[in-house]
């Protein structure tokens, strides 16, 4: 008896009146998991009883249900604000079920979508809800984002020109997910990369991806950098973690990245997985196993730092260090002859390409500097890396010098410190007598660059020496068409300019411009895209 007269509390209109309004209360308060909580609660027990009264009325069942509904949809919308946007769905769905023109849920949904980069799946909630007499001009609001940002996913035309021009004022302009011609292969001796599908012209856009999480701050002195970095990387993998365990998709790519081992063993995954429109939202973790050693190895691996030596900030981010896991971009393996870069805005990664790219061909970046470093130098990075490089430049170089005694007594020179001129001309003449030709002059340049820069930032060298070595700009592009385009080539092309115009020479010629916004674009791609707004980056304007 005791039980049955507890188990008409627990089901009692009160009981659930009161649940509902204190839920209600603490999501109007912003208490997100308690209000989760009691919806929990009252959910439950609203289908416990709606169970119970199954064909005997009606009209308690029609209301418990429609009070049913507006829980799942206030449940849904204190859950994504918590990010949890797999639950989020669920509950959503699962409300629709009840009464599937929702106005509020439909809503809910929407955004929620929306906040996955499913732009035309938002779309089509919000036109829904646009047909409920309560919909307001925000509806309308939300319907245009979903068009615009559909727009630059299938396109990738995006254009940051009035932002920059505005000096970066304002909110970070919103991007979108963006995948262009490229598909994930097996790569010779690197696991698993990232390739061309059709011919890529330097500048243009190769992916645009939000970050799983990032982490950003302010680094002191080196003792205080290397504790405040330590703890950036505990609050990162927090931040990592939290996202996984709220979200299936994101817990299925970041499960489909390298740990680092058994690289020839790991599933080549079809580039539909990282389109956010086009994946399944079916998932079975059960096949996927995400423990956190599996996790922290997978972010040792894949994270990556803002402001790398291949990658620029622009923007107020400028000010901070900051880590971050970009999923699709982490497949991008590691070359001394780079053909591609990033550009960082807010949360997201623009991966451009640097140099003009060929179809069939695999899309690299640079993991460290590799202009103005040797061989020998470049060998020492990739093992601090934990890899051998096999690109076409360490082979050439290596083969070189192996045949050369005369390159590796240079290289000691440089070493002990030599004249940059006379470093400039005794590779300048070396390469005359090594034979060596094309493209292959510009990996040997990019190697030595230091001296080379030397010798062109100074007037004295250059009065010296100019006459001997080629030019700054025959340097600078030899070494762009194999290393791509890199910040200091840009930097050098601008002083020659700036030194042109004080030296009295009112204008440079347009052939010098074009070069430089062409630099520029390899720099900072074609998502800038006025030319006054490309001057003022690379300090023209």
């Amino acid at each position: 008896m005791g039980g049955e007269q507890f188990e008409q509390k627990e089901g009692s209109p009160e009981l659930l009146q009161s649940l509902r309004s204190k839920a209600t209360e603490l999501l109007f308060r912003e208490e997100w998991e308690e209000s989760i909580q009691l919806y929990t609660k009252f959910i439950d027990l609203s289908r416990t009883k709606i169970t119970k009264l199954a064909g005997s009325d009606p009209d308690s069942i029609h209301k418990l249900k429609k009070s049913l509904c507006l829980a799942l949809c206030n449940r849904a919308e204190a859950r994504a604000r918590l990010n949890d946007s797999s639950e989020a769905m669920r509950d959503c769905d699962q409300a629709l079920e009840i009464e599937n023109t929702h106005f509020k849920t439909l809503l809910c949904k929407g955004k929620v979508l929306l906040g996955l980069s499913k732009y035309s799946s938002a779309l089509e909630c919000f036109k829904t809800a646009l047909l409920d007499p309560q919909a307001s001009e925000s509806v309308t609001e939300y319907m245009e984002k979903c068009k615009k940002l559909e727009f630059k996913a299938k396109t990738g035309a995006f254009d940051l020109s009035d932002w920059i021009l505005s000096g970066f004022r304002g909110i970070t302009p919103e991007l979108a997910e963006f995948i262009g011609s490229v598909e994930i292969k097996k790569s010779e001796g690197s696991g698993r990369g990232l390739f061309a599908t059709k011919n890529i012209v330097v500048g243009t856009l190769i992916l645009v991806t939000r970050a799983v999480a990032t982490e950003r701050g302010i680094l002191g002195s080196e003792e205080s950098g290397e504790k405040a970095q330590m703890i950036m990387w505990k609050n990162f993998v927090e931040e990592v973690t939290k996202s996984v365990r709220r979200c299936d998709r994101t817990r299925r790519l970041v499960s489909s990245l390298s740990t680092g081992e058994e690289e020839e063993k790991l599933e080549i995954p079809d580039i539909s997985l990282f389109r956010p429109e086009e994946a399944s939202e079916t998932y079975d973790d059960s096949k996927q196993d995400l423990g956190m050693e599996k996790l922290l190895s997978i972010l040792d691996v894949n994270s990556l730092v803002e402001d790398a030596v291949s990658a620029k900030v622009i923007g107020k981010n400028k000010e901070y260090y900051g880590v971050g896991l970009w999923t699709l971009a982490s497949f991008i393996n590691h070359s001394c002859v780079p053909n591609a870069r990033r550009v960082h805005v807010g949360d997201y990664a623009v991966v451009h390409a640097s140099r003009d790219i060929k179809a069939g061909e695999e899309i690299t970046s640079a993991y460290f500097d590799v202009l103005s470093s040797p061989l020998e130098k470049r060998k020492e990075m990739a093992e601090s890396w934990g890899f051998s490089c096999k690109c076409s430049r360490c082979k050439f170089e290596s083969l070189l010098s192996v045949a050369n005694q005369e390159i590796r007594e240079f290289e000691m020179g440089l070493e002990r410190g030599v004249d940059a001129g006379n470093a400039v001309y005794t590779v300048e003449e070396g390469m005359k007598r090594w034979k060596v030709k094309g493209k292959d002059k510009g990996l040997l340049r990019a190697s030595y660059w230091g001296v080379y820069e030397e010798v062109y930032n100074s007037e004295r060298l250059m009065r010296r020496w100019g006459r001997k070595v080629p030019t700054m700009e025959v340097v600078v592009d030899s070494v762009c068409d194999v290393i791509g385009s890199d910040e200091r080539l840009l930097k050098m092309l601008v002083e020659g300019m700036k030194q042109k115009k004080n030296g009295g020479c009112s204008s440079s010629s347009i052939a010098e411009m074009e070069k430089v916004l062409k630099l520029g674009k390899g720099v900072y791609s074609k998502v800038v895209s006025k030319k006054k707004a490309m001057k003022t980056l690379v300090g023209l304007e």
